[in-house]
């Protein structure tokens, strides 16, 4: 086991947590450790199947009942393949651009994309919705890959204004533009489901640059992501 994980942290154990609620972070980079990429993902898979089997072990859980034996093994999957994906660089989706060639120079919107993350300081999941548009320049790209983008970035452990950050500058990379607006709408359940326990609680994040950050391009936008569709 790495030596970082060895540090005595339990002098500081309730300032961590106090840290933890106040729900910020200091980059917009994910912080990973030096060695993160070292193991492939089936090593990774092995290895926390082992650990998880320890922490259930220590709850008191019995590892041999039918029931909870293969847990650890389906836990280590779900976090490898499925919720932490995104921490794999080889699963960030190819976007495919496109000359705009009928010049379109309006807001694109791609609204009430479904997103699913994992709050970094307690293990617990973040639900919610992403809205995100961008002002084609020179180039437009398919609407699906703007729904990649903000699913990869949401599949690793997160706080919510980094995971908005993220997505907004990769759609500026990916699209060689400024003109670019996340809006994300998300429901944490280390807030509903621990905690102070208030189920009816979201948290609203958003980053605006390039034309967005003119006013009434702004309220265009939000405009049209609180719009109602037609019946």
């Amino acid at each position: 086991m790495a030596d970082y994980l060895h540090n005595d942290h339990s002098s500081a154990h309730s300032d961590t947590d106090d840290f933890g609620d106040l729900h910020f972070s200091t980059a917009s980079d994910t912080p990973l450790h030096a060695k993160a990429f070292d193991l492939t993902d089936s090593e990774k898979i092995e290895q926390i199947s082992g650990h998880f089997a320890h922490i259930m072990n220590i709850l008191g859980l019995d590892l041999e009942d039918d029931s909870l034996k293969g847990t650890p093994r389906r836990v280590a999957k779900m976090y490898v393949q499925e919720i932490f994906k995104g921490l794999n660089v080889q699963n960030k989706p190819a976007i495919t651009t496109f000359d705009n060639k009928y010049k379109y120079r309006r807001l694109v919107i791609e609204r009430n994309i479904p997103l699913q993350s994992t709050c970094e300081h307690h293990f617990q999941p973040i639900f919610g919705v992403a809205h995100v548009a961008y002002i084609p320049n020179g180039k437009v790209v398919g609407l699906s890959k703007l729904n990649r983008i903000v699913d990869f970035f949401a599949r690793r452990p997160q706080v919510q204004e980094r995971l908005t950050m993220q997505i907004a500058e990769e759609l500026k990379r990916a699209l060689q533009t400024e003109d670019v607006a996340v809006y994300i709408d998300a429901k944490h359940m280390c807030v509903q489901a621990r905690g102070v326990e208030h189920h009816g609680a979201s948290t609203i994040t958003a980053e605006y640059s390039g034309k967005f950050l003119n006013e009434a391009t702004k309220q265009e936008f939000l405009m049209a992501i609180h719009s109602r569709m037609p019946e």
